[in-house]
Order: structure tokens, then C-alpha cells, then sequence
């Protein structure tokens, strides 16, 4: 079970988790009543527990028992749980040094926004939907407000990030079988757990028994049987035997049965061999931007949230309390990593 953000939507779409506010503050110092502290903000235990008991709420959802304390089942999902409110605070922290505000309003209209999607804008059904999922609207406000400080934090840190029509084409050159489409054809055949039977159909096809209606009666193939057997082949893309077997006929012949780790097969080739094809760039040019986009926004976010972390780890900004340290220690995996990039280096 992992922990993760959740999004208010009926259950019977998807199975969700509360996140109690990063809020806190006060002293700065870890008290007694933190699970951690990060930064000068303070995470309480009630944030912990509140967000533990979310996720027994969707372990009762899916009917399932929610691990018990002592076990390494409960000892992942609180370290999941810890390790998800630092880095929630983190980043609100982080926020704020960016430019990033998030006001009441756009709380409220993404709010709004959700209740008509979802909720056909019942007020009803939205707190129904809360009591099932043990949440208070005020925990969902807090949560849809980090997720605008989430989007936020990545539109302003991918602002800038482009792909050129040149990095489309080297892309485009560089995966010459993603845009291959292999030579195809059209065939029909006739599915069959024993050979006996087979050899049967065989000679009903060669004394002019009707392919379709054989095929309907006796084929095991649920994709091609209503349809009388007929299913459009690529090479490469089937068995070896079949494979071998429908690129070799002439138009019309019809296979000895042809056996497979499905059965046996009579196989009949019902028109000549496409050739392969290959999918102009054009074409695709935009998916493949696209693609390239989404990668190096990635890659840029990856990349802050790496640096953020080495922020905070390596000025001791965050500090746990005894007992919930998270396992692994995001800091400690840091340090790791990097020891092992200077050896390597």
C-alpha cells in the first residue's frame, strides 16, 4: 500500500488518501507532540494520525485488514507517511521563496470545479463522499491547495523548457522501428484443441465446406470466431508457428493444421502480403515533441527536487522525532548516493 496524495472522486472510481495540512509552525523546535520538524514548521502527531487513519479507512474500502504496529507492513506505510508530510512542507516552504501564493478563491473554484465534475455539483453526494473517506472539507481545501502549490512549483520551474524540431528528428532517425509498421495480412483461421478434429476440419475446407460457418462452430479463438475466423495479421507479431505459416501461403491455400501453444490451427490466407510500412515524420512529429516535453519537464522537476533535498538534508533542517525516522532515511539514502557518484567519478 502506498501513501499518496488523494483525489476527492467517488470510490467506485478510485480508492484515496487524506493528507492532514503541512501547516504547524510555532516554536520551530521539536516538541514532544511533532513527528518532525522541518525547517522551523513543525508536522504534529495529530497530522500523523490523521493521515494514518485515512489510509485504514482505504484499507476498509478495498476489504482489506490494515497491518498491524510491529509489523513491517505498518513500519512502511508510516515511513511512507512521514517521508510524504516533510516533503509536503518542504515544499510549501519552498513555495514561498519562489513567488508562489495560493489564495482562498482558487482554493474554493477548484473546489467548485471537483463538486461539479464528480458530484454533479450535489452538496449532498460531496459530503457523503467525505464521510465514506473520513475526511473534513477543511482537509481537502489544505489538500487541493497543495496541489496548486504543486502545480505551481512545476510550471514555474519547466518554465523555458522547449524541444526543437531538430531534437524531433534526431529522435524520429534514432528510433527507426518505433514508426515501422511490418509487412501484414489478411487471413482466417480455424482454432482447435486436438489434431483429430483438425485433420477433420481440413477436409470439410477441401471437400468446399464453408470457412465461416465451420469457423463459428468449432474455433477457439474468442477474438476472430464471430467473425468467421478472419483477422489481420503482422509479421513478427503472432506465434513463430502461425507466423511462419500465414506469410507462406499462396492467396486462398489453405494450411495442414498448424500446431501451437494454443492448439491447432487451419489456416487459409485471404490476400497477398502487405508491405511494410514506415510512418512519415510528419505524422508524428507532435507526439514525439510531445514525449520529448513531458521528459525533460520531468527530468527538470526530478532535478529540483533532488537539489531541494540536499537543501534541507545537508543544513539539518529536518529533525525527527525518536520512532519516525522514515526507513529509508531520504537524507541518509542521499548521502549514499552521492558517495557513490564521487567513488564512481
Amino acid at each position: 500500500m502506498k501513501i499518496q496524495r488523494y483525489v476527492l472522486v467517488p470510490a467506485v472510481l478510485v480508492a484515496v488518501l487524506a493528507l492532514a495540512a503541512c501547516g504547524g509552525g510555532g516554536s520551530g523546535q521539536l516538541g514532544s507532540s511533532d513527528v518532525a520538524v522541518v525547517g522551523g514548521t513543525q508536522i504534529s502527531k495529530q497530522q500523523f494520525d490523521d493521515l494514518m487513519q485515512s489510509a485504514q479507512k482505504n484499507f476498509q474500502a478495498q476489504g482489506r485488514k490494515f497491518p498491524k504496529a510491529g509489523t513491517t507492513e505498518y513500519a512502511s506505510i508510516k515511513s511512507q507517511a512521514v517521508t510524504l508530510l516533510v516533503q509536503q512542507t518542504e515544499r510549501i516552504q519552498k513555495a514561498k521563496s519562489l513567488g508562489i501564493t495560493v489564495t482562498d478563491k482558487q482554493v474554493s473554484d477548484r473546489l467548485a470545479q471537483i463538486k461539479k465534475q464528480y458530484f454533479g455539483g450535489s452538496e449532498a453526494k460531496y459530503e457523503d463522499q467525505l464521510k465514506k473517506q473520513g475526511l473534513s472539507d477543511a482537509q481537502v481545501r489544505d489538500q487541493i491547495r497543495q496541489q496548486l502549490i504543486d502545480d505551481a512549483i512545476t510550471q514555474k520551474v519547466t518554465t523555458g523548457v522547449k524541444v526543437t524540431d531538430a531534437e524531433v528528428h534526431d529522435y524520429y532517425a534514432q528510433h527507426p522501428q518505433s514508426y515501422v509498421q511490418p509487412p501484414s495480412r489478411d487471413v482466417r483461421h480455424i482454432l482447435v484443441k486436438t489434431k483429430a478434429l483438425a485433420d477433420k476440419i481440413e477436409t470439410q475446407l477441401r471437400s468446399g465446406g464453408d470457412f465461416a460457418a465451420l469457423a463459428k462452430k468449432y474455433s477457439q479463438d474468442p477474438g476472430s470466431k464471430a467473425n468467421g475466423g478472419k483477422l489481420t495479421v503482422s509479421k513478427g507479431q503472432t506465434v513463430p508457428e502461425f507466423d511462419r505459416t500465414a506469410f507462406a501461403l499462396k492467396v486462398n491455400q489453405i494450411s495442414p493444421p498448424v500446431k501451437t501453444t494454443y492448439g491447432w490451427h487451419v489456416i487459409q490466407a485471404l490476400g497477398p502480403v502487405k508491405p511494410a510500412k514506415t510512418t512519415p515524420e510528419a505524422q508524428v512529429a507532435d507526439s514525439i515533441k510531445q514525449q520529448l516535453l513531458q521528459q525533460k519537464k520531468s527530468a527538470a522537476m526530478n532535478a529540483w527536487v533532488t537539489k531541494t533535498e540536499k537543501e534541507y538534508c545537508s543544513g539539518s533542517k529536518v529533525k525527527y522525532q525518536t520512532g519516525f525516522t522514515p526507513s529509508p532515511d531520504p537524507c541518509q539514502t542521499l548521502k549514499t548516493q552521492t558517495a557513490s557518484t564521487s567513488t564512481a567519478g
